[in-house]
């Protein structure tokens, strides 16, 4: 593969799959591709793939449409199967910490240790207690990676990274995002089924929870008070759909209100455990993503429940999209959805 040359990033949702190209150059990153498209409903449950057939059928659609040549692919996991726990070790060089880390692991993680892929990082080699290390620990259970890698492979595409959503997420806001060191930020992806929240303080990430909850609640909610269809009602919590004059817009008002209180309770109580279990507790902004984040009634519920101002991100604000004749408006309008596949395309094959 040639020097230089990014993964494609494949983000595998439980309602939708992204894929996006991207080449990097001397100054900056440019986009190549950047394509989308919906699954059956259920095909995907809480990150377990329940029609492993229609996600192959998917993935290989995508990559004909967009026409992308490339086999490696970095994909994503999240949910119930990633644990990531930020842990005190102590100091110890990275040789060391590679050959304790399953033992150590043990005490954290809630599964049999010969059931998961662990990884680590140093956060920093200073922890406030002398002669102790911060470390980032990430297990994902093996089947559950095993059946993302599979499906990649039955596409006849080379899995070369499996990062975490909450971490594809934080690679691409780094780019696209300056923000000082000084200031504590919150990166929500709110998914179909699954919300990641990821805190970066210092610019490392020092808490993270994926919450089991997501923006097909708002689908399914507003499915069964309105009786329309899946499609309808996926365009109607985006405030679109052809035929909506028949429905009282109250009604939808009402089901989006409620259905954001449910996410935003959420997110106040991993906060609120972040603010409880850290020194630094001052949140100066929250950032968010996913295709939830189009959602009006959902930003002003959690800037009014957190007290913090929310922000939705742009993941090609730093990407130049000038070539190839991209449609400006359709990349602007599923900018929120794409942040986990722009962050996986940040990564280059060789990439741990």
């Amino acid at each position: 593969m040639a020097k230089g040359k990014l993964a494609v990033g494949l983000d595998i949702g439980s309602g939708s799959i992204k894929v996006c190209q991207l080449k990097q150059s001397k100054k900056n990153y440019a986009l190549q591709s950047f394509g989308m498209v919906q699954l059956p409903p259920e095909a995907i449950v809480d990150g377990a793939l329940m029609n492993s057939n229609a996600v192959v059928d998917a993935v290989q659609e995508l990559f004909q449409s967009q026409k992308i040549k490339q086999k490696e692919v970095a994909t994503s996991v999240s949910g119930h199967s990633v644990i990531i726990k930020k842990i005190n070790l102590p100091q110890m060089t990275p040789e060391e910490l590679e050959e304790s880390i399953q033992w150590e692991a043990e005490q954290y993680i809630p599964f049999d240790i010969n059931d998961v892929n662990i990884d680590v990082q140093i956060l920093n080699t200073e922890s406030t207690q002398a002669g102790q290390m911060d470390v980032l620990l990430v297990a994902a259970k093996k089947d559950m990676v095993n059946d993302y890698t599979s499906v990649i492979m039955e596409a006849g595409l080379t899995p070369v990274v499996v990062d975490v959503d909450a971490f594809a997420v934080q690679n691409m806001f780094e780019v696209n995002y300056e923000v000082p060191r000084s200031e504590t930020v919150v990166l929500i992806n709110i998914g179909s089924s699954v919300t990641n929240i990821n805190v970066l303080a210092n610019g490392v990430s020092t808490f993270t929870r994926d919450i089991s909850i997501g923006g097909g609640q708002f689908t399914d909610a507003s499915q069964k008070a309105l009786n329309v269809s899946d499609d309808e009602a996926e365009a109607l919590k985006l405030g679109g759909g052809q035929d909506t004059d028949a429905v009282v817009p109250q009604e939808v008002e009402r089901v989006l209100q409620t259905e954001s209180e449910a996410i935003a309770n959420e997110v106040q109580r991993s906060l609120d455990f972040y603010a409880a279990t850290s020194a630094d507790s001052h949140l100066a902004r929250i950032f968010l993503s996913g295709g939830s984040a189009k959602i009006p009634a959902l930003i002003k519920t959690i800037e009014r429940r957190t007290s913090v101002p929310v922000e939705v991100v742009n993941p090609f604000r730093n990407i130049d999209i000038s070539g190839r004749g991209f449609d400006v408006e359709y990349l602007k309008n599923v900018a929120p959805m794409a942040a986990v596949a722009v962050g996986l395309a940040l990564r280059a094959p060789a990439d741990k």
